[in-house]
C-alpha cells in the first residue's frame, strides 16, 4: 500500500496532494537555504504566524462579498498581505527602535497570532463560518484539495524555485559578506526583501499542506540536514531541495496510507527523519563520522606513545597500547619490542629530536607550524632538509622509514 501511494497509485487526490506537497518541499528546501545561510531562520517563524489575520479577514470580506469565502487565492492572498505587514513590523521595530531582531519577532508573532485566532473565533459565530474549516491553516489539511488548489500550491513553488534561481548569485554574496556583495554592486537591503518575499511565498503556498505553525520547520530542517553533507553553497541549495521534497513525497504517501495521520506533521517528521539520518551518518560531520576520526586519533597518539617508551627502554603500562604495538607486529604481548619494533621506536625517537630542532629554527617556521606531536616529518620537509638537519643532530643520518 505504501509503494503504491509512492508511485502515484492511491487514487486522483493523493496524487494531487503528493505532488503538491513534493513541489512545495523543493521550494521551501532551496529557499530556506538562504534564511539558514543568512542566519534569519526566525523571521520565517514571525512570517508564518502574522499569516492567520490575513485568512480571517480574507475569509470575511469574500463572504461580505457574497463568495462563500473558501476560496484558497482569495484566503493566501490575504495571508500574503498580512505576513508582509507583519514583516515590515519586524524590520521596523528592529531599525528604529533598540529592540533586537529576536525581541522584535516574539512581538510581532504574538500579537499577530492572538489576533488570528480572535478573528477565527469571530468567524466560528457567523453562518458561513462554521463549515470553512479556517482551522485547517493552523496544521495543513489536504483531504479536501481539489485540483486548483494543488494548481495554485504547486504553480507558486515553481515560481519561487524560478525566482531562486535568477537571484541566487547575489543572494549567496549576501548571505556570506554583506559587505563584499555591496562593494560588488548589490543592493543589501532589497535583496535581504527578496528574501524575506521568497520566504514569504513559501510559507503562504504551504499553508493548505502544513499550515502556518509547521510551515518553518520545511524551510529551517532541509538546510540544516544538507550542511551536514556539505560545504558548498550551490551543493547545499541541491541537497536541501531534494531533502525537502522527498520529505514532503513521503510524507504525504504515508498520510495518504494512513487517512487518520495529518499530512503536515507526518511532512516534519519524515523531514526530521532525515535529519537524524545526517546527524549520525554524515561522512564529515555525522556523528559517526567524527566518533571515528577520535578513536583513529588516539590509536595514533597511542602508537606514538608506545614507540617512544619503547625507543627509551621504558615499560609501557597501557594495554590498549600494547595491544596496538602487538597487532601492528612492533611488539610482543609482553611489551618487548620486534626487530621492526626497533627500527621503528628509533625512527620516532630520532623524528622528535628532528622536530625539536626544527620548532627551534626560525627557518623552519612555516614547517613548524604544522607540528602536532603525530605528522611524519617526511610529509612536512623535503629529503636534502632532512639529511641537514640530521647533519646538525649528528649520529646516524638519512633514517626516514
Amino acid at each position: 500500500m505504501f509503494w503504491t501511494a509512492l508511485t502515484l497509485q492511491l487514487g486522483y487526490n493523493a496524487t494531487l496532494v503528493t505532488i503538491g506537497a513534493t513541489l512545495l518541499g523543493i521550494a521551501a528546501g532551496v529557499t530556506g537555504t538562504f534564511l539558514y545561510l543568512r542566519k534569519r531562520a526566525l523571521v520565517s517563524d514571525a512570517i508564518s504566524h502574522a499569516t492567520l489575520p490575513g485568512v480571517g479577514i480574507a475569509f470575511m470580506l469574500m463572504v461580505m462579498l457574497g463568495g462563500d469565502g473558501r476560496a484558497l487565492p482569495g484566503l493566501l492572498l490575504g495571508a500574503a498581505v498580512s505576513s508582509w505587514i507583519g514583516l515590515l513590523c519586524v524590520s521596523w521595530l528592529t531599525r528604529f527602535t533598540r529592540l533586537s531582531e529576536d525581541a522584535a519577532i516574539g512581538a510581532v508573532l504574538s500579537v499577530f497570532f492572538g489576533f488570528g485566532i480572535v478573528l477565527l473565533t469571530v468567524i466560528q459565530t457567523m453562518g458561513a463560518g462554521r463549515a470553512a474549516g479556517l482551522e485547517g491553516f493552523l496544521l495543513g489539511s489536504t483531504a479536501g484539495m481539489l485540483f486548483n488548489d494543488a494548481l495554485v500550491i504547486a504553480g507558486g513553488g515553481a515560481l519561487t524555485l524560478l525566482a531562486v534561481l535568477i537571484l541566487r548569485r547575489p543572494m549567496t554574496l549576501l548571505a556570506f559578506d554583506p559587505e563584499y556583495a555591496a562593494s560588488r554592486g548589490v543592493n543589501v537591503g532589497r535583496m535581504d526583501l527578496a528574501i524575506m518575499a521568497l520566504a514569504l511565498a513559501v510559507t503562504v503556498i504551504g499553508l493548505k499542506v502544513v499550515g502556518l505553525i509547521l510551515i518553518v520547520a520545511m524551510l529551517i530542517i532541509p538546510p540544516v540536514t544538507a550542511r551536514f553533507w556539505t560545504e558548498r553553497t550551490d551543493h547545499m541549495v541541491l541537497i536541501s531541495g531534494l531533502c525537502g521534497g522527498l520529505a514532503a513525497w513521503v510524507g504525504a504517501s504515508l498520510s495518504a496510507v494512513a487517512p487518520a495521520m495529518p499530512t503536515g506533521p507526518i511532512i516534519v517528521l519524515s523531514s526530521f527523519g532525515l535529519f537524524i539520518l545526517s546527524l549520525l551518518l554524515a561522512p564529515n560531520r555525522g556523528v559517526l563520522a567524527v566518533y571515528l576520526r577520535h578513536v583513529r586519533f588516539q590509536r595514533r597518539v597511542h602508537m606514538r606513545q608506545g614507540l617512544l617508551a619503547l625507543a627509551q627502554g621504558q615499560p609501557i603500562y597501557e594495554a590498549f597500547t600494547v595491544r596496538l604495538l602487538k597487532r601492528a607486529g612492533l611488539a610482543h604481548a609482553d611489551g618487548v619490542p620486534t626487530d621492526d619494533g626497533r627500527a621503528r621506536a628509533a625512527k620516532a625517537l630520532r623524528d622528535e629530536k628532528r622536530w625539536e630542532l626544527v620548532r627551534a629554527d626560525q627557518a623552519f617556521e612555516s614547517a613548524a607550524a604544522l607540528y602536532d606531536g603525530l605528522r611524519d616529518i617526511e610529509t612536512v620537509l623535503t629529503g636534502d632538509q632532512i639529511s641537514e638537519i640530521d647533519q646538525r643532530i649528528g649520529g646516524p643520518q638519512g633514517v626516514t622509514s
